[in-house]
């Protein structure tokens, strides 16, 4: 029996067995060549491709739209003055020169972290929700965001997903960056767009207009859905910008296409909100559809997570557990580095 609209309410609903040897640790090579499942609502048609074919099946007349954040080396290694190792995980600017940041390691407030290249931060606040809120200083001078991103790309590693239980790699720092990475403040990569080879997206180019916008992802993205009821969730906040050009097809009547969760999260704020710029922190979920999103390329995401709550705000919960059950059994590759699905 399908899902009550009470039960799509439900955490447990979104629950699904993922064979571990189904999590991709790595990327395929080209890029396009990961595999892609489309799923036609109209028709209810499923179609067993492959990403190099994505123009063949996207819908005549839609704009594009994607995400350039650049994902920044927001995991560094140092050492507290007082002895003992610590690791940091930026993730995301606060006011008056703060940075909010994930700490392993006991820390308390006035603790001083020492890093490599004379970079250091100070510990200000301690987070109900765990992190941390610091102040950063290069030989103990303050720094500019700009200045701590280029330090952060000398001494810093790229922070892969947790469920990539491996140490980064310098292939990591071009396989988990998108061809068209701009702006800098992403923890983590807008991954459905991680399948564009420079050919592929020329090819993109030339048939169909495409948009950018900003949504610096951030680690929240990986944070589980812990209570029972999905609207008790507290929802993490991401900043955004859309460029004004944007904003004008986004007022117009184009059909759309999104290219991946945070650019539908952006535009489904947007049209709800005006805004162009702040802080996302929309919650899409069946009983929260999108209202102008038509199309949407994702990837396969974790059970329980937001994320595929989001995919049923597409298709429902049925359907959407239906096809990720199907992609199983046809052993496709999940997560950040995986497979990938058009939903038209």
């Amino acid at each position: 029996m399908p899902l009550s609209s009470t039960e799509e309410l439900l955490t447990a609903s979104y629950d699904y067995e993922l064979p571990p040897e189904r999590i991709a640790s790595a990327p395929v090579h080209p890029r396009d060549h990961a595999r892609l499942l489309v799923y036609d609502r109209t028709t209810g048609e499923i179609t067993h491709t492959a990403f190099q074919k994505l123009l063949d099946f996207l819908p005549e007349g839609c704009d594009i739209f994607l995400n350039d954040t650049r994902v920044i080396k927001a995991r560094i290694f140092g050492k507290k003055s007082s002895g003992g190792k610590v690791e940091l995980l930026l993730n995301k600017p606060l006011d008056d020169g703060q940075y909010e940041v994930l700490i392993r390691g006991k820390v308390r407030i006035g603790a001083t972290l020492l890093f490599d290249q004379g970079l250091s931060a100070v510990v200000t606040a301690l987070c109900q929700d765990g992190s941390r809120a610091v102040t950063f200083a290069h030989h103990g001078k303050p720094l500019s965001f700009e200045a701590l991103i280029a330090i952060l790309d000398e001494i810093g590693h790229i922070p892969l997903p947790p469920y990539i239980q491996r140490a980064d790699t310098t292939d990591d720092a071009s396989d988990y960056q998108t061809l068209f990475a701009r702006h800098a403040g992403a923890v983590a990569a807008p991954t459905a767009s991680l399948h564009f080879t420079p050919e592929l997206l020329d090819q993109l180019s030339q048939k169909y207009r495409t948009h950018t916008l900003t949504l610096h992802v951030g680690a929240g993205t990986f944070k589980p859905v812990e209570v029972d009821y999905i609207l008790d969730h507290p929802m993490h906040s991401e900043y955004f910008h859309i460029p004004d050009d944007t904003a004008l097809i986004l007022d117009s009547d184009r059909h759309i296409l999104a290219v991946g969760t945070t650019v539908t999260r952006t535009i489904e704020y947007y049209a709800r909100t005006g805004k162009k710029s702040g802080e996302c922190d929309l919650f899409l979920n069946p009983h929260n559809p999108p209202r102008r999103v038509d199309h949407l390329l994702t990837n396969f995401h974790l059970p329980k997570s937001t994320l595929i709550m989001l995919v049923s705000a597409f298709i429902g919960t049925d359907q959407t557990l239906a096809l990720y059950r199907e992609a199983i059994e046809q052993e496709y590759r999940f997560f950040s580095y995986g497979d990938a699905m058009l939903i038209i």
